[in-house]
This record gives structure tokens, sequence and C-alpha cells, in this order.
């Protein structure tokens, strides 16, 4: 499990310490203004597995009941390949990205164009579709 404290560079690879990026979203003292911003964010919750953020920002009617995080994935790179929409006005968007993993010998990249709709102000994850 990876851990971060304010000081670390944040594992979004915003370039940005922790504390100022994703940390202040994890802390609650702070929501996404954009679904990319909230996809960075679920990125690195997912490095620390942080199970409990995630369903927070999962929406409602598609979040699981119970998310099982495994310890053994190990979450290495994320890129954003595009932006559609999604920004501080808009009321859905989405983000295509590649996280790149370690699973013991094995290496990979998951490939996602994920979709988001702000509700209330709050950014929510819907739902993505993987590819190849």
């Amino acid at each position: 499990m990876a851990e971060a404290t304010p000081n670390t560079n944040c594992m979004c690879l915003s370039g940005e310490q922790y504390a100022m990026c994703c940390g202040r979203f994890h802390s609650g003292g702070a929501e996404a203004a954009t679904a990319e911003q909230l996809m960075r964010s679920r990125y690195s919750a997912f490095v620390l597995l942080d199970g409990p953020y995630l369903l927070r920002t999962w929406h409602p009617d598609n979040a699981p009941v119970n998310l099982d995080l495994d310890p053994d994935l190990q979450w290495r790179r994320l890129d954003i390949v595009s932006t559609n929409r999604g920004g501080p006005l808009d009321v859905q968007g989405t983000v295509e990205f590649k996280a790149w993993f370690r699973h013991g010998n094995e290496r990979g990249i998951h490939h996602e164009v994920s979709r988001f709709v702000r509700e209330n102000g709050r950014w929510f994850y819907l739902d993505g579709d993987v590819l190849a």
C-alpha cells in the first residue's frame, strides 16, 4: 500500500504536492471542480486503497455496495489522453485515460473512457468503457 504525506508529489502525476492536489479532495476539504480533477483524485485513491473516497465519488445510481481493492495491485502511472467537457460550468464530461499497473509479474495498462456527471455542484464518476 502506498503512503502519502502532504509534501510528497501527488501520485496522479500532476506535478503538485499531494496536499495541494488530490489530498485536499481525499480529506474532504474541497470538491473537484472538473471531471479531470475527480478522475485524477480517484486514481490516487486507488493507489492509496482509499475505498471510502471511491465510493463517495461514485454516482449513487451505479456505485457498488462494497469495494474490494487488491493491495497487491500497484498503480504506477496515469496518462490523461483526452477530456471532453467536464469543466466547472458543465454537468457532464468524459475523461479518457491510461493507468499503468503491476500485479506480481504482470504489467499492463487499463485504458478507459470514463463518464462523469455533476449534480448539486459535485462531480461523480458515472461509468466507463474499457478500451482494448
